[in-house]
């Protein structure tokens, strides 16, 4: 069996906002957490300046989202001037931990801060130095006794370790594209990895080559106590650009997601369309345990 997604009926959950001229022109690739009562949501955004800042918004059911006038993230050293982008939150240990990238004209590179409330911010700066370095997303949970770390240099999904959250080594590659099939240009990882009886489940985006770059997703299934070990991987994204608002926009024919969220007896999955637009896709837990038992 191959796993596909379903469209939320309300898609588009969110679109450019002409009132605030920071998200005017893009909103796209949110990372969304469920603290048990409360949805939240850290958005990139794009104004007519093209310097992307993050917003905030916030949902009882994981739908409908109240907004921010302003954005609660902003670019704030030269590492970033030409903006923070593509968050993905983590909880550890009493904080959200938030992977983004830090863009400017000399580094793409992945840069890290932590938050209680999602408007007071601890900055800890560029911790994977590398450029281009990006779609960077912690694990919830030590794996022998080291933090871990998702990250992408380009065209495979890495993994990095640390003590201490700030200093990272002993990068090692975990998956490659795949010729000949839907991910044989570049992959990354999308939302933190979430947890199952049968490992650690990685939504991921895979890019094929085509007259224009097409962004897809699919799921891997990494080991629990060796995560550098691939146990499953989907031979068929799980979902492509096939609406008119994932095909036209910023950059058409993407689905980019930086979100998977478990809640109730499904996985909420957010994304990006089209570097446009802000939508939502589902899966239930039955689905995607019956794919990794198979």
């Amino acid at each position: 069996m191959e796993l596909k997604l379903t469209r939320h009926p309300l898609n588009p959950l969110f679109a450019p906002n002409p009132s605030h001229l920071w998200e005017s022109r893009f909103v796209f690739n949110p990372a969304v957490v469920y603290d048990g009562e409360l949805f939240h949501m850290l958005y990139r955004a794009q104004g007519e300046d093209m310097v992307s800042r993050m917003g905030y918004a916030v949902s009882t059911d994981g739908i409908h989202f109240n907004r921010m006038e302003k954005p609660v993230f902003e670019p704030s050293c030269v590492q970033e001037l030409y903006g923070v982008e593509d968050p993905r939150l983590t909880y550890i240990d009493g904080k959200y931990y938030m992977c983004y990238t830090a863009y400017s004209p000399t580094n793409i590179s992945v840069a890290l801060a932590s938050t209680k409330n999602f408007f007071n911010w601890n900055r800890y700066g560029i911790v994977l130095p590398e450029s281009p370095n990006k779609d960077a997303a912690l694990f919830p949970e030590k794996i022998n006794g080291k933090y871990v770390m998702m990250h992408r240099l380009e065209p495979d999904i890495w993994l990095a370790f640390s003590d201490d959250l700030k200093t990272w080594t002993d990068y090692v590659s975990i998956a490659s594209p795949r010729e000949g099939m839907w991910d044989n240009v570049k992959i990354g990882a999308g939302g933190p990895v979430l947890k199952t009886p049968y490992g650690w489940l990685l939504l991921y985006h895979g890019v094929e080559q085509a007259p224009r770059l097409r962004y897809r997703l699919g799921f891997m299934l990494l080991d629990l106590k060796d995560p550098t070990k691939v146990l499953k991987r989907s031979n068929e994204p799980c979902l492509e650009p096939k609406e008119t608002w994932e095909i036209f926009g910023g950059v058409p024919t993407v689905v980019f997601s930086d979100a998977i969220v478990e809640y109730k007896d499904s996985y909420y999955i957010y994304y990006g369309a089209a570097d446009n637009y802000i939508a939502l896709a589902t899966i239930t837990r039955k689905e995607v345990y019956d794919w990794i038992k198979e």
